[in-house]
């Protein structure tokens, strides 16, 4: 007794004085501190603002064998779990900066499961396999008429969740292709535009009418889709690129980032000179800064050759960049620079109005601001002059909801309520038209305003989403879990990537690989089958579960016997039996 730490002392005291009943035997002892089986929500899931069910298409596939499933079955399955929340899996995973890994149980041991890599490989099986979107069970034909405005992640979206519900959804978009920022504002290095059109087609493929090149406030006025649909969701997105305000901003050799990069996406030419100056932090400006290195030169020899040069300047730290890690890394190994605690205060042109340099204010870093980064703070006369022939400013962006024509919708940004609601009869929003985020964040609003408008339509009470308790990694057996190093993704070198500048650079993992991280995860909160709970049971409480299902692996059969020897749930590696 003296060899046991004190805290398991007190936990063995306490299990044991809630023990109830006398004798002698295991058997004749019934125990108040009972097993019982509790899902608890992985932080996999809990960080996901489109709420995918990760553990569910991760462990789908890990326990293949165990659930009596082919690989290619355990792949279809893991898609369609995907699926129920997210119809991107190969553009999410190509574009997401995956804030689920984040938080990932396995972080702890030997690195977060690799969740995107595997979100890519689940999405990319789906399109070789020409695999298809389903109705919900259940739902059938509808004689409701939705409107839609904006074919982006968030439009689509919405579309895609209605129209699985059986809705006639009309999707109205005002540029020549869908996608919304996944075309115009993501360079098709990282993302192919075969990828996008083949899970737009699979959107459209349930019924989904989609109108392109049509302008909601010039080709139809506002007010008569109002008539024509029994609700409307605006998603339009936010590309229209911020000023910065400073003296020279106005005139030639200057874009905002979503400008530039609408052009170059869209095949437009675009004349950038040899030197170009990006400012900003964010993705915008990483995308903007590699597209410009990719438009100079053909290959990473002419750019050299014509001494060409493209700067991000950032007004923090590399620390407070909100850009994606990995693509901070791949701009650098690009050979573009990034001057940090740097802004500009003045654009200089020459007589003939072009720009000719920026004249550009050193910082420090202050008190942290209301995004909790530290604030950017001048250094008194501390300025330097930087030559360039061209500035890309992706510094923010903002919707353009005028351009509706709308009084109803005002022309600043949308509000809405937890639901998507606008406040104006018959209207929902989500997306970058309410805040500026990320296209998974304006994936999970649409999926979550699809199920208030198909409740509103139908007369129900918009359903509860309840998400149990997180489930952290002290309530995980990490040493029970055997190593397994995590997979990196394939990437291609930086002078193959600007020898062939648009071909896609990011090649993700293998099919072996992407088995392995799924093999990788905890299915934190969950029961895997691991048999602990019933070998380690002596009173033979626990029952196998024939046929077993996702899940559900074993039961309680007789809890009155139980004797309270708790070793069920602390040995169970998941966390999914609580005892107490």
């Amino acid at each position: 007794m003296g060899l046991l730490k004190k805290k398991d002392t007190e936990k063995s005291s306490k299990f044991e004085s809630r023990l109830k009943g006398g004798g002698g035997g295991s058997g004749s002892q019934i125990s108040a501190l009972r097993p019982r089986y509790v899902e608890s929500l992985p932080p996999c899931t809990g960080n996901c603002p489109s709420g995918n069910d990760i553990r569910g298409w991760l462990t789908v596939i890990q326990l293949r064998e165990k659930l009596g499933l082919s690989l290619d079955q355990a792949c279809e399955q893991a898609f369609r779990i995907e699926m129920e929340t997210n119809p991107f899996p190969s553009v999410m995973g190509r574009v997401c900066p995956h804030p689920c890994e984040t938080g990932c149980n396995r972080g702890k041991k030997d690195g977060s499961v690799g969740i995107n890599s595997v979100e890519r490989f689940l999405g990319d099986y789906a399109l070789e396999h020409g695999l298809k979107a389903e109705m919900v069970e259940g739902e059938g034909p509808k004689k409701e008429k939705i409107a839609v405005i904006g074919a982006g992640p968030s439009g689509l979206s919405c579309a895609y969740q209605l129209a699985r519900r059986g809705y006639k959804v009309t999707v109205f978009e005002n540029l020549p292709k869908p996608g919304g920022m996944l075309r115009y504002g993501i360079p098709v290095y990282r993302l192919p535009r075969e990828i996008i059109d083949a899970e737009v087609q699979r959107i459209l493929d349930l019924g989904v009418e989609l109108r392109c090149d049509c302008k909601i406030g010039k080709d139809i006025a506002f007010s008569d889709i109002k008539a024509e649909y029994d609700a409307i969701y605006v998603a339009i997105g936010a590309h229209q690129g911020k000023a910065m305000g400073i003296p020279g901003e106005d005139g030639p050799g200057l874009w905002t980032g979503t400008e530039f990069l609408n052009h170059a996406n869209s095949g437009k030419k675009v004349d950038i000179g040899t030197n170009v100056v990006v400012i900003g932090g964010g993705d915008t400006a990483i995308d903007a800064a590699r597209v410009s290195k990719r438009l100079i030169g053909d290959t990473a020899a002419m750019a050299s050759k014509l001494g060409a040069q493209v700067t991000i300047l950032y007004r923090r730290t590399r620390a407070e960049m909100p850009a994606i890690e990995r693509e901070i890394e791949e701009a650098i190994e690009e050979d573009i620079a990034i001057e940090y605690l740097a802004a500009p205060i003045e654009i200089l042109r020459d007589d003939e109005g072009a720009v000719r340099a920026m004249v550009v204010q050193r910082m420090e870093l202050g008190e942290p601001d209301a995004s909790g980064r530290r604030r950017p703070v001048p250094i008194s006369g501390d300025t330097y002059e930087l030559p360039v022939q061209t500035i890309i400013t992706a510094v923010s962006q903002k919707p353009d909801l005028a351009a509706i024509k709308s009084e109803e919708l005002g022309d600043g940004w949308l509000n809405s309520d937890d639901w998507g609601f606008t406040g104006v009869d018959g209207v929902w929003t989500g997306g970058d038209n309410i805040n500026l985020g990320i296209a998974t964040t304006s994936i999970g609003q649409a999926r979550i305003a699809a199920l208030a408008i198909h409740a509103k339509l139908q007369g129900q009470a918009p359903p509860k989403i309840e998400k149990p308790a997180m489930i952290r990694s002290d309530r995980i057996k990490l040493d029970w879990y055997k190593p397994i190093e995590r997979t990196q993704r394939r990437v291609k070198p930086a002078e193959e990537r600007l020898a062939h500048p648009f071909d896609e650079v990011d090649l993700g993992i293998t099919g072996d690989d992407a088995l392995i991280e799924s093999d990788r995860c905890f299915s934190c909160g969950k029961c895997f089958g691991c048999e602990n709970c019933w070998m380690y049971c002596q009173a033979n409480v626990f029952a196998k579960v024939e046929p077993p299902s996702h899940g559900h692996f074993f039961k309680i059969k007789k809890i009155e016997i139980c004797d309270g020897c708790k070793k069920c749930w602390e040995e169970c590696p998941c966390g999914f039996i609580v005892g107490e």
